[in-house]
């Protein structure tokens, strides 16, 4: 009788400087290409994005492939909402629930710097495909820019750091987040544009089914996501 062969349980035990210099590296490379996503004045037809979705209430969500990588992209502006108070939600770990109902657990794993952290993102049986029973180690690094745009890059680490760092739960299967993270930047009127983008590795076609099931669960989330900033108290610019 022929046995299953063993998971991979190869794991790697690095420095602490190590890792710093390699999420500091990484999440330079992920915020630049964010910053690139948000970038409206690109939005001349040859830069890859193709629209999906155009809602009235100001919401667009957007696709781009290259190879086997599929990005998405909403963007949606928020009014009377500042981007300090959209960020104090988005970033509210404890809260990610509240936003993302297919997440059943969200926790801070370590601080590398004051703006730099490993999160432990876990999703249960009922959520979306690519989540589904997934445990995401990821780096989430924040950074006010120049201008005052705000952008938050989140990234799985190598999963062999990760499994030095966390061991996988036996239930749960260690998914790999590419890119995602936010832009957030200020309009006038105390008031805000948003640019969420995920970047997902399905090793080839996308089915058009799967496609609509992420726009559903983005809506989902600017929606939730909108509601909690514009409940939440403002704040004066720093």
């Amino acid at each position: 009788m022929s046995s299953s062969p063993a998971p991979c349980t190869r794991s790697w035990s690095i420095s602490e400087d190590s890792l710093r210099r390699y999420v500091q590296f990484a999440s330079e490379s992920c915020i630049q290409e964010l910053l690139g996503a948000s970038d409206t004045n690109k939005g001349n037809g040859n830069d890859g994005w193709k629209v999906l979705t155009d809602l009235h209430n100001g919401v667009e969500l957007s696709k781009r492939r290259s190879g086997s990588l599929h990005t998405f992209r909403s963007r949606w502006v928020l009014r009377s909402v500042s981007p300090q108070q959209f960020i104090s939600v988005a970033n509210a770990i404890d809260a990610a629930k509240q936003w993302d109902s297919d997440l059943v657990e969200a926790r801070y794993i370590k601080d590398v710097e004051d703006n730099l952290s490993i999160i432990c993102l876990r999703f249960g049986d009922n959520s979306k495909p690519l989540f589904r029973n997934r445990e995401f180690i990821v780096y989430e690094r924040r950074e006010t820019m120049e201008d005052g745009t705000l952008v938050v890059a989140v990234a799985s680490l190598p999963k062999e750091i990760a499994a030095g760092l966390h061991p996988k739960q036996s239930n749960a299967i260690r998914g790999v987040l590419l890119q995602s993270g936010w832009v957030v930047e200020k309009l006038d009127h105390n008031s805000c544009v948003v640019t969420y983008v995920v970047q997902l590795d399905p090793a080839g076609w996308l089915p058009k089914c799967f496609v609509n099931r992420i726009n559903t669960k983005l809506v989902m989330i600017i929606e939730n996501l909108r509601k909690l900033a514009q409940s939440s108290p403002s704040e004066v610019d720093k």
